[in-house]
């Protein structure tokens, strides 16, 4: 049985200790490996070899820092082959989305390798006589990432390049179902050069994240997860005193007008609903059709429901895998017969589905919903897997109020030939990312990842320049010098060190 341990201090940290989780491979069922859980001594272990560790690494040149990152940012791009393979063995996405989501994690390192641009100040010379003043920003000291299960590569990676670029230490706390990427992370940045003890994972559940909010050596938190979750960490980091961003759930639509282009917006629905088996925060969860499109929409979106092959996610051709733990099953199976009784027509029931040989896996189908109203438990809950509901409104103001009045407002997306609507659209609505015949709106790296209400709590979203603002703190300098010393002839190039 293989067993998952922390990363302190530049090394593999395992300590004895009562509790251990198990680690399931999705497809089979079966348990892969133990993961430590760490407690309040172990987290203590981590927080201070970061301390240590930052005091340095916060002092060291930029050029430093960036060559680092350099180095990582090559090991990820010549190892991803083997870090999506992790993803697809203890996650269950199908190969080409593990892969798709390292390569979204590797343009928040792209970005991050920038950082002797994105950290520089401003400069006003002469605010009065002979006085200058400028700004600067300096990291905050050891920060830490709480990341979900749904994206146990990408998510990390839109948090720990930017700290660390900035000159803080990290702390990642993964998720305990899919918890082996943050190791192989951590290898890399080893091998990278990175110092002993500014990277470190704790492995664990709510008595590690407990251990971070309240330990007093973290100044700062970022979380991605549920909208419960992201509302108790912020509650209580900031009782601590920390800054937090702290991303929660969403209930995603897709609001299509008469005259979209209906191939585009057929397979733009199944993609988006139904891709890693719709574990993702920015899934659509509900197609709201508008007029008459529904009747000629959704007999496109069942055929290709229909042709979709759910398999393994290491098995050639697989478009979507199982979802990533029983529970997860459970879950998602109690909401379609919930649906039904609540009088939604199931047009397509993922229950029914049989993978042979893998009878005791956490597959589910793709499954859609027509005739969702805003009372139903499938529209007002994130169900959080394969499931798609439509709603039918009559006209683009009806959709605008159902889009506005949901409480989750984390991503959005509108179909339409119409640019005049779209624009007015983009304008109205009040949602965080807004696609406009995109159907999953998730911004570069160089932008900034995050929604509104009750999918965000904090005042910073992720990465892109909000994130460079997040792991940093600013300080006004204002300065008048004496005429300045003659030190010497010195003919050699000018070097960074």
């Amino acid at each position: 049985m293989t067993e998952i341990s922390h990363w302190i201090g530049g090394t593999a940290w395992s300590q004895p200790g009562p509790r251990v989780g198990e680690v399931f491979n999705p497809a089979t069922g079966r348990v892969i490996a133990q993961v430590a859980m760490a407690d309040e001594c172990v987290v203590d272990a981590a927080v201070g070899a970061a301390t240590t560790a930052s005091v340095e690494w916060g002092r060291s040149s930029l050029a430093v820092r960036a060559r680092v990152l350099f180095a990582f940012r090559d090991l990820v791009e010549h190892q991803k082959r083997d870090l999506a393979g992790i993803l697809t063995m203890e996650h269950g996405k199908v190969a080409s989305d593990a892969l798709g989501e390292v390569t979204r994690g590797l343009e928040v390192i792209d970005f991050a390798c920038g950082l002797p641009q994105l950290l520089k100040g401003e400069f006003s010379e002469n605010v009065s006589s002979e006085v200058d003043s400028y700004s600067i920003r300096q990291p905050l000291g050891v920060v830490a990432g709480i990341t979900p299960f749904n994206f146990p590569a990408m998510v990390p990676m839109w948090m720990f390049p930017i700290a660390i670029a900035c000159g803080n230490a990290f702390v990642l706390k993964p998720s305990e179902k899919d918890p082996s990427a943050s190791l192989f992370l951590a290898r890399l940045w080893a091998e990278a050069g990175l110092p002993a003890g500014v990277f470190n994972v704790v492995q664990g559940d709510k008595e590690a994240v407990d251990a971070i909010l309240s330990h007093p050596g973290i100044v700062a938190v970022s979380f991605v997860g549920s909208t419960p979750v992201a509302r108790y960490i912020y509650e209580t980091a900031t009782r601590a005193g920390k800054r937090v961003q702290a991303l929660g759930g969403a209930k995603n639509h897709m609001v299509v007008l008469p005259d979209a282009d209906l191939e585009l917006a057929a397979d733009a629905a199944v993609g988006a609903a139904f891709g890693s088996t719709g574990q993702r925060c920015m899934a659509i969860a509900i197609l709201v059709a508008v007029g008459d499109v529904a009747d000629r929409l959704l007999p496109r979106i069942c055929a290709r429901i229909r042709r979709l092959v759910v398999a393994p996610g290491d098995q050639a051709g697989a478009e979507m895998g199982p979802l990533t733990t029983r529970d997860a099953h459970s879950r998602v199976v109690s909401y379609l017969e919930r649906g039904a009784r609540e009088g939604a027509t199931l047009l397509e029931d993922g229950r029914r589905l049989r993978i042979p040989g893998h009878e005791q896996g956490f597959f589910v189908g793709p499954c859609l919903f027509d005739h969702v109203t805003p009372g139903m438990s499938i529209y007002t809950d994130e169900i959080f897997g394969p499931v798609l509901g439509v709603v039918r409104v009559d006209s683009y103001e009806a959709a605008m109020h159902l889009v506005n009045t949901n409480p989750y407002a984390n991503g959005v997306a509108i179909f339409t030939n119409d640019g005049g609507a779209a624009r007015r659209f983009q304008a109205e609505v009040q949602v965080g990312m807004v696609g406009i015949n995109v159907p999953i709106p998730v911004p570069m790296a160089y932008y900034s990842f995050g929604g509104w209400k009750q999918s965000l709590f904090g005042d910073a979203h992720m990465h892109g320049r909000e994130g460079i603002m997040f792991y940093t703190r600013g300080k006004v300098v204002t300065a008048r010098w004496p005429d300045p010393k003659h030190r010497g002839v010195h003919l050699g190039f000018p070097q960074m060190k």
